[in-house]
């Protein structure tokens, strides 16, 4: 069963049908972004206390009421780094989707640009840190730190937004589930959904399709753990964030062996858009991991020469 509203949330709760026309998946959004928000606030926090990272320069207004650019503790650029990333992040989501699927776009081009549905995670994920880094050097914060500061994050909010995937039926879901291959003691919805009541309307026979989001909510937590546990680790700047990037890479490139998505050709390689993604993302990471583990030795120093 899918809730594409929070009235159909709340009709399932409480049998009581209230006007909240209210998207799951946008609502899972927000929450996301909050939850991530605070993530990186905190770690900011803890890297400024510890002198891994410098201030950041913003225009902030004096006690005349004048704007001008000063020195600020790196946590205080959370709230306007996470709008301008959240907007960022919801254009690149759809435009991924387009290019994904051009020749629906073709056929009705407006229904898929401002449709409720149809939004491509990785791209929201790299318009938004392309952005973010943008904003990062822009306001001269140390790039590398803050990157790490951001892994963890990225994960846990990533892991929020699937869950508005999966609650909302979104077309996210995996391939016709195989009931041969599901194991005795895994119970049948942890195998195989129908996600009727979907927000795009589709009509999935039984026994359903992999629920993917699940499965994705589930791995990126336990990536997120490890970020987690990992975040204090003595490698030079720039390493979690890499190790990130190998961990997002390795769990897509995991869930699109279960999803139906467009096959392209690129160079004789037939992959999806995720795959390739997910390969550029692996060798990235695993290369940044390898170059960036020496141990660090040096007095940690501020502002953008830390970068």
């Amino acid at each position: 069963m899918a809730f594409p509203y929070l009235t159909d949330v709340v009709r399932s709760l409480f049998g009581i049908s209230l006007p909240l026309p209210i998207p799951m998946f946008g609502l899972f959004v927000g929450i996301a972004m909050l939850v991530a928000a605070y993530a990186l606030k905190r770690e900011l926090q803890r890297k400024h206390s510890n002198g891994q990272i410098g201030t950041a320069r913003m225009k902030r207004k004096n006690e005349n009421g004048a704007s001008t650019v000063m020195d600020v503790q790196p946590q205080e650029i959370v709230a306007d780094l996470s709008f301008v990333v959240m907007l960022a992040g919801i254009a690149g989501a759809r435009l991924f989707h387009i290019l994904e699927h051009t020749d629906e776009f073709m056929i009705n081009p407006m229904a898929m640009i401002f449709t409720t549905s149809g939004l491509s995670i990785f791209g929201g994920l790299i318009a938004g840190t392309l952005t973010g880094l943008y904003c990062v050097r822009r306001w001269r914060l140390a790039l590398r730190p803050a990157l790490d500061a951001a892994a963890p994050a990225m994960m846990l909010g990533y892991a929020i937004g699937r869950i508005g995937c999966q609650v909302s039926g979104d077309g996210d879901w995996g391939s016709v589930a195989n009931l041969t291959l599901k194991p005795d003691w895994l119970p049948l919805w942890a195998w195989a959904q129908t996600y009727d009541n979907n927000i795009v309307g589709a009509v999935i026979a039984a026994p359903g399709v992999y629920p993917t989001p699940m499965y994705e909510v589930l791995m990126s937590l336990v990536c997120f753990a490890l970020l987690w546990v990992f975040r204090k680790n003595r490698f030079q700047a720039g390493w979690l964030f890499s190790m990130y990037m190998l961990l997002a890479g390795i769990e897509r490139l995991l869930i699109e062996k279960i999803r139906i998505n467009p096959v392209f050709d690129v160079l004789g390689i037939h992959a999806t858009q995720a795959e390739f993604i997910s390969g550029v993302l692996i060798v990235a990471g695993l290369a940044g991991m390898l170059m960036l583990r020496k141990r660090s030795t040096a007095t940690p120093v501020s502002g953008a020469m830390a970068n």
